[in-house]
């Protein structure tokens, strides 16, 4: 077995290690162990997204209810009790699902593969509009100490945050967290202080907020009446519903978390959902308290930082402010990781089951699904560019599609639950009544979300929400014509078993054992397991050079993607895969009286694993042919094109400019 070289082999691919760094081995025991993350820094990466929308939701929800800023206290209890709904709701997810998969799995699995896709392209809108929308956030909180004429440099700091961001996931999860760690604290040290603060501060005014906030409602209702009320509350909490984003983070993100995985992202999910009730809570009540209003170019809670140091005097003042929102734009950075975090990993998983190009199931030689980060970093500059920074009508934009999923995913628990009344009488109640509850909840938000932001700007949502299922529609169709034509060819695997005894397209069984030509000419055929494939390239190269070749070497290459990288036992069920395929082909031309032998190995790239194995094959075969078998299609469309990678291709170029001669065999479906 073999993995591909580390030196760089050029200029290019120096610099590009420079920045995203080097290779990483799929077969060192202590991979997983490295590239895991324990609860804390979990936390940091995924819990930093609910977390920082104290930076945004709050002040947003706040700023909606305009005179009626009392009202805020029933927005704040709300928005926490849906936080400990749904992240008790997604303990159970984690539970059930300890692979990892969150909202797309459930729905897959419970419900039908259908929901579970649609499921799916509502999480892809939501991480892309998490990552944008951070940012964004972000550089309104920098800004928000920033002379106004310097204002119109603040999204070009906003596109250059998304591509460092997206460097950082190229390198990996684990980097784009570590460096992120400092910051995050100071984040929350400096806003549990202001909080706090206000309240001591402040502490004499509670009786006279809570005496305001009774008179408010009476007001309102005697103006509007309770449905008017409702509705009031109803908007500024709709605001502050994509506060919620980085609860399915976790489930979704849990093959990168340490073991014991399940533990370990029960224990995130505490941290993260207590942290976003104190800073929900504890933002909304410190605004009524300090009496915070809107300034122009300031966020409100700049306006609330200044209002509490106001009398510390001017240097210690504007010190401790400056920290606080640039803390604020650095946790807003680290919360668009959710993003980068949940959405190549939703990809993946959707990619593994042929609703996206399976490209963006492939990992890169750091272990990382980098289709998917460029694909997330890409959309969310778009969208930033777009939108042109603006966080209002972000807010708008988000939110709408994480309840998709949410309605999707308690639904399916509920299901469960349901079925599972025989087999766990115990749990099954406590189950049904907890994720029924998220349901109904979930539900609710979504149709009364959806109502008021649809005219403002939601309905562009649901219209890429409904192309990008569109899509993913049209890719699955292509993908199962795809295997229906190669099963076509699979009527070649049970007449070539050895183990049939019975002649075969080559010629008779024999059962001595085959002689070994050191000098013979050797045809080394590219397999990609024991299947027609395979086999149609074997025939052809019979058919086309009859008992020109003395030896046969069969190389296949096991592809460490998404699907199989989440621990040191799936990689070895992949080696001990491709060795049986290998043996299989082996057995084969043993017993048509022919020489063969298998090369194999592990890795991401298949050219540069091939390229790897090349000096071992010449070793031993010195008088060699490379043979890989390509299909053709009956229609050659864009779609075909751009589904299918031709990777034979590649390694056919690759070994050309090593002076190794490779023939590519058609084989018509």
């Amino acid at each position: 077995m073999s993995t591909s070289s580390d030196e760089p082999s050029s200029l290019i691919e120096w610099f590009r290690r420079l920045i995203i760094g080097g290779a990483r081995s799929v077969n060192d025991t202590e991979v997983f162990h490295k590239l895991s993350l324990i609860a804390f820094f979990a936390w940091v990466g995924i819990g930093a997204d609910g977390l920082s929308s104290s930076c945004y939701g709050p002040p947003e929800a706040f700023a909606r209810l305009g005179e009626h800023t009392h009202l805020s206290l029933f927005v704040a209890l709300a928005t926490a009790f849906t936080v400990v709904v749904i992240s008790t709701c997604y303990s159970q997810v984690i539970e059930r699902f300890p692979t990892g998969g969150g909202g797309y799995l459930v729905a897959s699995q419970l419900l039908n593969p259908f929901l579970g896709m649609v499921s799916g392209c509502a999480l892809l809108i939501d991480y892309a509009l998490t990552i944008s929308l951070s940012i964004a956030a972000g550089g309104d909180a920098v800004f928000s100490y920033v002379p106004m004429e310097y204002h119109h440099y603040k999204v070009w700091a906003e596109i250059g945050s998304i591509l460092l961001l997206t460097t950082l996931n190229m390198r990996g999860v684990k980097e784009s967290v570590m460096p992120l760690v400092p910051v995050f604290l100071v984040f929350v040290i400096t806003h549990v202080f202001a909080v706090v603060y206000a309240m001591v501060l402040h502490a004499g005014r509670f009786g006279e907020v809570a005496n305001n906030t009774v008179l408010q409602v009476q007001g309102v209702t005697s103006q509007v009446g309770v449905m008017g009320l409702f509705v009031i509350i109803l908007r500024a909490y709709s605001l502050g519903a994509g506060t919620y984003t980085g609860i399915e983070a976790v489930s979704n993100g849990l093959p990168m978390l340490r073991e014991p995985r399940v533990k370990t992202g029960k224990r995130t999910m505490v941290y993260m959902a207590s942290s976003l009730v104190f800073m929900v809570v504890g933002l909304m009540i410190a605004y009524l308290l300090c009496d915070v209003k809107e300034a122009h170019g300031k966020t409100l809670n700049a306006v609330f930082l200044e209002n509490i140091t106001g009398s510390w005097g001017t240097g210690p003042s504007n010190a401790f402010v400056l920290i606080t929102l640039i803390s604020e734009a650095a946790i807003l950075f680290v919360a668009a990781q959710a993003g980068f975090f949940g959405g190549p990993r939703v990809l993946a998983n959707m990619a593994l089951d042929r609703w996206f190009p399976s490209k963006f199931a492939m990992l890169s030689d750091r272990l990382v699904t980098q289709n998917g980060v460029l694909l997330m970093g890409g959309t969310a500059f778009l969208t930033l560019v777009l939108s042109q920074g603006r966080v209002s009508y972000l807010i708008v934009l988000y939110s709408i599609t994480v309840f998709i999923t949410f309605v999707l995913a308690t639904f399916g628990m509920v299901r469960y639950w349901w079925k599972a009344r025989e087999h766990e009488p115990r749990r099954w109640k406590t189950g049904i009544a907890i994720n029924g509850l998220g349901f109904a909840l979930t539900s609710f938000i979504l149709i009364c979300v959806s109502t008021i932001k649809f005219t403002e700007g939601g309905w562009i949502t649901l219209v890429f929400t409904g192309a990008l299922v569109t899509l993913a529609i049209m890719i699955r169709r292509h993908y199962n014509h795809t295997y229906k034509l190669l099963q076509r060819l699979d009527v070649l695997v049970s007449a070539a078993e050895p183990a049939a005894g019975a002649a075969s397209p080559l010629k008779p069984v024999q059962q001595e054992a085959p002689p070994y030509y050191p000098d013979g000419k050797t045809a080394v055929v590219l397999v990609n397991g024991f299947n027609g494939l395979g086999l149609h390239t074997l025939f052809g190269i019979v058919r086309l050079f009859g008992d020109s070749f003395k030896n046969y070497a069969f190389v296949q290459v096991g592809i460490v993607d998404a699907g199989n990288f989440k621990g040191s036992d799936e990689i070895g069920h992949l080696e001990n895969h491709v060795r049986s395929e290998l043996d299989r082909y082996v057995a084969f031309m043993k017993n048509q009286g022919i020489h063969a032998e298998r090369f194999y190995a592990l890795g991401t790239d298949i050219v540069e694993e091939v390229n790897a194995l090349v000096p071992q094959i010449q070793e031993r075969f010195p008088n060699h042919v490379f043979f890989g078998g390509q299909i053709v299609f009956p229609e050659d469309t864009l779609l075909s094109r751009w589904l299918h990678n031709y990777i034979v291709f590649a390694v056919q170029r690759k070994l050309y400019s090593r002076g190794i001669p490779f023939m590519v065999l058609p084989i018509r479906v």
